[in-house]
């Protein structure tokens, strides 16, 4: 299930997104883990509109963070990686929320790898990410005609 989450649920969504992190960002440094930590808990999640997926036991699995037309964050639990939750998120993002952008670390091939999967294509790059860390980062946008039509049964 989709929905938004309380700022209660905040240090859950954390805890997702350092599980998620340590996961899938091999190419952070700890240092580097415990500068963005604070900053996403603190400030970002205050400035995206945040959705969550719950699995079981009504346990979060996955969020995104969205910015008009812009998925700012994606991250799904480690132990839930591969079971579909990271597309459910994102095509309720194309479908529901219009998102047609994204950014994501040129080095998490992974993830670059994923969103050109759901017909995303790189338009850009940048040395630095938001944060100014020199974490290249690879500007995408969704290809016109992909929304809806192949994921219709996701919405």
């Amino acid at each position: 299930m989709i929905m938004q989450p309380s700022v209660d649920e905040y240090k859950e969504l954390i805890m997702v997104w350092e599980n998620s992190v340590r996961a899938t960002h091999d190419f952070l440094k700890e240092e580097d883990i415990q500068f963005y930590k604070p900053l996403i808990l603190q400030s970002y999640f205050h400035k995206v509109n945040l959705f969550c997926h719950k699995g079981g036991k009504q346990k979060i699995d996955g969020f995104m963070g969205i910015v008009d037309d812009k998925l700012e964050m994606l991250f799904i639990d480690s132990s839930e990686r591969g079971k579909g939750i990271g597309r459910k998120l994102l095509v309720y993002a194309i479908n529901q929320q219009k998102v047609r952008r994204v950014d994501v670390n040129e080095q998490n091939k992974q993830a670059v790898g994923f969103y050109k999967h759901m017909g995303f294509r790189i338009v850009g790059r940048s040395e630095y990410d938001g944060a100014g860390k020199h974490y290249p980062v690879l500007s995408m946008e969704l290809v016109e005609g992909r929304e809806k039509t192949e994921w219709s049964g996701y919405n």
